[in-house]
């Protein structure tokens, strides 16, 4: 399957790592369209949505790749992934790691301290969250734009990437 062309902003996976169930299409879902469907479909091989969002002077589209779940999860997958992503990604590649579904605190698998003390050695982005209440899922995309090198300090760091404008708005209407 052919990527589309990147653009500024982040193409995933990389952090909706291969977990089945974890959550991936609803933390997706929540952004994208801002709702939550507990009744959505497992994804089967993989879906494609994008947003654009501002930050600051700057319009970060994000290209999101919701890959369909494949093996069970683990701390140690994770550190696998973000080893590869580390070998085989861009230099300025922005880590994020969500811990999705907050809300149920008594069915933890990984506790809190453990993602986030290896979240913050590999400097990476670590929040938790929940699809199904709608927290944290827009920070986790505000704090991915906030880390992203901006193009007027980094002209030419990212040469796939540009700079969206708005075009110019036309006053003259010739219809309707």
């Amino acid at each position: 399957m052919r990527e589309p062309p990147a653009e500024r902003g982040l193409t995933y996976p990389p952090s909706w790592m291969e977990d089945t169930g974890v959550g991936k299409s609803s933390i997706v879902w929540r952004f994208v369209e801002d709702s939550f469907d507990p009744n959505i479909n497992p994804t089967i091989g993989a879906s494609f949505m994008t947003k654009t969002v501002q930050y600051q002077s700057e319009l970060h589209k994000f290209l999101i790749w919701d890959t369909a779940g494949q093996e069970r999860e683990t701390l140690q997958t994770l550190k696998n992934w973000v080893k590869e992503l580390r070998q085989h990604g861009p230099p300025n590649i922005v880590v994020a790691i969500a811990g999705n579904k907050c809300d149920l605190t008594d069915a933890r698998e990984v506790l809190e301290k453990d993602a986030k003390d290896y979240a913050d050695s590999i400097h990476a982005v670590f929040v938790e969250t929940s699809a199904k209440n709608a927290i944290n899922i827009n920070e986790l995309f505000a704090e991915i734009s906030r880390r992203i090198p901006s193009v007027a300090t980094n002209p030419g760091a990212n040469s796939k990437g540009f700079k969206l404008r708005r075009p110019p708005t036309d006053t003259k209407r010739n219809c309707c």
